[in-house]
């Protein structure tokens, strides 16, 4: 893989040249700045912004008072080969709060394993619906603790939304060990870019090291290859990272999220 060429289709495709999809949240560009403002249940935030030093506190004063009037919490994505050098300190300045920092990774999908082997006892099932949805959220606050609730319900309404609204614009599956859902992962496409993106994938720990992860990306890089998608892009934590190192994805950048609460 060319790593120079691959993040530069990254940053040219899934942050520069972002658009809105659907009826989701709008994507604009105001100045050399590319954001996305929805409702309170989308991700809200700068994609990208064309920034130096004598620009970028008035382009984040501009962001704050933009989210702020629209009652937003929201979010700057920082890449690690963004400029100005010093942008994180301006944002913790403007009064951001980073969120840990996650790895962006990058596979060419029709080069990960072709079908999903699952561990004894589990079975995929694909979510279409608020059933399928509530099974997603259960998942999650077995992977994640009953302090994850709220991130749960919000990502449980945006799923939700998105199968209902863009039903072609996302695939996501459930880990069930009989009845009881232990993971959940879910895929959102880029139409008209080579990116297809895997979100989610939270295990439940008692089900973990089984190879159920590595399961739900075989079942996701089989989708995205079928419908012509070149790329899968991940941004890991440090849980998923060794287990994607090992599948064959690579590294490109690391990104933290800087939060802004109005």
């Amino acid at each position: 893989m060319d790593h120079a060429a691959v993040l530069a289709a990254y940053d040219r495709q899934i942050r520069q040249d972002a658009r809105s999809q659907g009826h989701g949240p709008a994507v604009e560009r105001v100045g050399g700045v590319v954001r996305q403002t929805g409702s309170e249940s989308d991700w809200n935030g700068v994609l990208w912004a064309d920034i130096d030093a004598t620009t970028a506190d008035a382009v984040i004063a501009e962001q704050v008072r933009h989210y702020t009037d629209a009652g937003r919490e929201f979010e700057w994505k920082l890449h690690s080969h963004d400029r100005p050098a010093d942008l994180a300190d301006r944002l913790r300045a403007a009064g951001f709060v980073a969120d840990p920092q996650e790895t962006v990774m990058v596979a060419q999908a029709e080069k990960l394993p072709a079908a999903p082997e699952l561990p004894e006892g589990i079975r995929l099932v694909p979510v279409t619906d608020a059933a399928g949805v509530d099974l997603m959220a259960q998942a999650h606050l077995a992977a994640f603790g009953e302090g994850d609730a709220a991130l749960s319900e919000h990502l449980a309404k945006r799923v939700l939304t998105q199968l209902t609204e863009t039903p072609d614009e996302i695939v996501a599956v459930v880990a069930m060990a009989g009845e009881r859902p232990v993971c959940g992962a879910r895929m959102e496409f880029c139409p008209g870019t080579d990116f297809a993106g895997l979100w989610g994938g939270g295990t439940d720990p008692r089900w973990r090291g089984k190879g159920i992860y590595r399961a739900t990306v075989a079942y996701r890089a089989r989708i995205a290859a079928e419908r012509g998608y070149r790329y899968l892009q991940v941004d890991a934590s440090d849980d998923s990272r060794p287990i994607l190192d090992r599948l064959g994805f690579s590294t490109l950048c690391t990104t933290t999220p800087y939060v802004y609460q109005p």
